[in-house]
């Protein structure tokens, strides 16, 4: 892919899967203001994405990796994050205590920003790869899991959404730092199982 004002291809088809999701999502979820709650975050990223894309345009491996974070945003907001269909077939074959499907988003939540705060940082020339260099990235993976938490609170107190919906803790009192957790092996994941394969859809970027 070469670095110019056209869009590839396959970021094209990749943004009408976005699409298509969506207006699936929307259709008879359980909650029509959770789905607004929920989808929003998606939107949002998608938003943002296509606004700066001329001005940066992010390897494919990146992109791939929003829209599986978005996919799991919107079945989210479908279904809520403690009634997906699929984990709640798990927890009652696998006799487990809940829903866990939530993890998973929040394992997502934590890989996302990760490879998204390491091409930034590097293409742009801010930092250089070193101990120091995945030490901030981490960080910032914290602190966008950390912001998150806070913004479900803020959505949950304004809208008047019952806390157990929008949370999604499930009797769980550790609930979000279990979330936190989740992101932090999300981020380690994505820096250490996934950097070469990112680190090759850089290099295209280049050729």
């Amino acid at each position: 892919m070469k670095r110019d004002g056209k869009i590839d291809r396959s970021h094209k088809f990749m943004l009408l899967i976005f699409f298509m999701v969506l207006i699936w999502s929307a259709i008879k979820p359980y909650s029509f203001l959770t789905w607004i709650l929920e989808a929003l975050p998606a939107i949002i990223m998608v938003l943002v994405l296509a606004l700066t894309y001329k001005r940066f345009k992010f390897s494919t491996f990146v992109y791939l990796v929003v829209l599986i974070q978005t996919i799991i945003l919107l079945i989210g907001s479908k279904y809520t994050y403690e009634r997906n269909p699929f984990f709640d077939y798990l927890m009652q074959r696998l006799d487990l205590n809940r829903n866990y499907f939530d993890r998973v988003g929040h394992f997502a939540q934590g890989f996302t920003p990760a490879v998204m705060a390491k091409e930034l940082l590097l293409r742009k020339g801010y930092l250089k790869r070193s101990k120091m260099f995945y030490y901030i990235v981490i960080s910032i993976v914290l602190a966008v899991s950390a912001a998150y938490e806070l913004l479900e609170f803020v959505a949950s107190r304004i809208s008047g959404v019952p806390g157990y919906m929008v949370l999604s803790y499930q009797g769980d009192e550790w609930d979000t730092q279990w979330d936190m957790v989740m992101a932090l092996l999300g981020a380690v994941t994505a820096l250490m199982v996934f950097g070469k394969t990112h680190d090759k859809s850089i290099d295209i970027l280049d050729d």
